[in-house]
């Protein structure tokens, strides 16, 4: 994809903000419009996979009635896209931890919506991380 986004991109990069939006107001709500209806998967750091709705979103409610959740901070945004599905991959900043993090949605109804997302640590230290340009890869 070319460094010039399509209204497609700017739509998934919207979906993209209000996951962490959610996240960041612990809207259980709000998160639960975002993800599809079905055939949804999640990866939180160290947790491991959860299959379907309902195990999903459960572990949303469970993660927001932390009152010791940080917050998320969110950078390097990377899309890679096609007609029907998006990727967006970032760095989070959680609790002074770096995670590098997958937010995969699929086009259903005209609307961004996500099926799978998963963060793990990061094995960049921050000082290298912060002069890296936003092209910077992962490997």
């Amino acid at each position: 994809m070319t460094q010039e986004y399509t209204m497609s991109s700017a739509n998934l990069l919207l979906a993209h903000a209000e996951y962490y939006q959610a996240f960041a107001a612990r809207n259980l709500q709000a998160m639960m419009d975002l993800w599809s209806l079905e055939n949804i998967s999640c990866v939180h750091p160290g947790w491991p996979v959860l299959v379907g709705r309902t195990a999903v979103i459960a572990s949303y409610r469970d993660i927001f009635l932390n009152p010791q959740q940080p917050n998320i901070e969110v950078r390097q945004e990377q899309l890679l896209e096609s007609e029907f599905e998006g990727r967006v991959f970032c760095i989070e900043e959680v609790g002074g931890a770096l995670l590098i993090a997958t937010n995969w949605f699929a086009l259903q109804d005209s609307r961004w919506r996500l099926i799978h997302h998963q963060a793990s640590p990061l094995a960049l230290d921050s000082a290298r991380l912060a002069h890296s340009g936003p092209a910077t890869s992962f490997h």
